[in-house]
C-alpha cells in the first residue's frame, strides 16, 4: 500500500495540482491586497469618500460608526460592504484567470486538421456502373 500511495503522490498529476494549489493561494492573496489597498480605495473615492469595508447593518437596530463598533457592541451584524470587497474581488480573479488562459491558449499550436479521407463514388455513380457492367 505504501508503495501505491508514493507512486500515486509521485505522479506529474499530482505534483502539478500541489503546486497548482500554492500559486493559487499566492495569487489570491496578491489579488486581495490589491482589492482592498488599490481598487476599494479608488471606488470609494469615486463614490464620495465612502468606506466599503464600513457598510453594515446592526441587527440589534442601533447605529454604529464603523463596523469594528457593531462588532464590539456583540449585537449580529451583516456586513454587507465586505461581500462588496468579495464580489470585485471575484472579479478580478475571474479576469486575471480569463488573461492567463488566453495567453497560454496563444501559445499551444494550432491543432493542424487532417485531411478528409476522400469520398468515395456516389450512390448514382456505382448504379451507373453496375447498370454498365451488367450490358457488357
Amino acid at each position: 500500500m505504501w508503495k501505491e500511495f508514493k507512486n500515486f503522490i509521485m505522479t506529474g498529476n499530482v505534483i502539478d495540482f500541489a503546486v497548482a494549489v500554492i500559486m493559487a493561494g499566492a495569487l489570491g492573496g496578491v489579488i486581495k491586497g490589491f482589492v482592498d489597498n488599490i481598487a476599494m480605495p479608488f471606488v470609494g473615492y469615486f463614490a464620495g469618500g465612502m468606506n466599503f469595508e464600513d457598510l453594515h447593518i446592526a441587527m440589534d437596530g442601533q447605529e454604529y460608526a464603523t463596523l469594528a463598533a457593531a462588532k464590539e457592541a456583540g449585537g449580529a451584524v451583516i456586513a454587507y460592504g465586505a461581500w462588496i470587497n468579495t464580489i470585485i474581488n471575484l472579479l478580478i480573479v475571474g479576469f486575471v484567470m480569463f488573461l492567463i488562459v488566453k495567453a497560454y491558449n496563444k501559445t499551444k499550436k494550432p491543432v493542424e486538421e487532417t485531411p478528409a479521407a476522400p469520398a468515395g463514388p456516389s450512390d448514382n455513380d456505382l448504379l451507373t456502373e453496375i447498370r454498365d457492367l451488367l450490358k457488357k
